[in-house]
């Protein structure tokens, strides 16, 4: 199985082009942010040095999110494009599952975390096993001092993951002591090679019309919507005619 992987949901922009567990041609871009300008071009340059062309690749394997929205959409919307044009797979993974990837003891608890800013974190709780990642508490939008009362009912060692993490790491050594572990540099970042070898194992999206980012909280148009619009929950926000 071919498969190209893409991570665009923060910073980072990683991509990699698999045959199975072989990586053909991988590379991991942390000095811009202009995903929409450099995504594309990076995926063709790494299918020619892979030495296939689009119509060899099989899947495609994105990160959905939690994460920046204009960065998510650049890997949703490409993955779309792909998946349609030539007709192959489409597999979308967590975001944060994708950077829980980096850490292989089993058994171990990880908590991968994005700065949502003003003390509000996209974070999830996983368990390494043998076949991937496994949810113990959801991925969630949610504030630091919360998802502290959540983590306190487990009285083991956790990893905090992601380039974030630096920005809550005192408060998170104070309150954990021990239990509180970390990783170190590219461990930190995304890597589409994971992200496509654990791809290769999760089902296809059925219907990839209705594909779409997973934001975990209000766009801002929906907030400004629901602002305009109180108690009509989550009824269409196109004005009816």
């Amino acid at each position: 199985m071919k498969v190209l992987a893409l991570d665009t949901s923060n910073r980072p922009l990683s991509v990699s082009v698999l045959n199975y567990d072989k990586v053909l041609a991988t590379t991991t871009i942390t000095t811009q942010r202009k995903h929409a300008a450099y995504a594309m071009q990076t995926i063709e340059d790494l299918v020619k040095v892979a030495k296939l062309k689009p119509s060899d690749l099989d899947r495609v394997v994105v990160a959905q999110g939690p994460g920046s929205y204009t960065g998510l959409r650049v890997a949703v919307t490409i993955g779309k494009v792909l998946s349609d044009t030539l007709k192959i797979d489409l597999v979308g993974i967590s975001s944060l599952l994708a950077l829980s990837l980096n850490v292989e003891k089993e058994g171990q608890l990880v908590a991968p975390t994005f700065d949502a800013r003003n003390d509000i974190l996209f974070t999830g709780l996983y368990r390494i096993t043998s076949n991937g990642p496994k949810s113990v508490l959801p991925d969630q939008h949610i504030s630091f001092e919360e998802w502290l009362k959540q983590l306190d009912q487990f009285d083991e060692s956790i990893v905090f993951v992601g380039e974030d993490v630096a920005n809550f790491k005192a408060r998170l050594q104070a309150h954990f002591g021990t239990n509180f572990k970390s990783v170190v540099g590219i461990d930190n970042l995304p890597q589409a090679a994971r992200i496509g070898i654990y791809g290769e194992q999760q089902r296809p999206v059925s219907d990839i019309d209705t594909f779409v980012p997973d934001y975990l909280r209000l766009t801002q148009a929906e907030s400004d919507w629901q602002k305009l619009h109180p108690g009509e929950g989550h009824e269409s926000y196109v004005e009816q005619v």
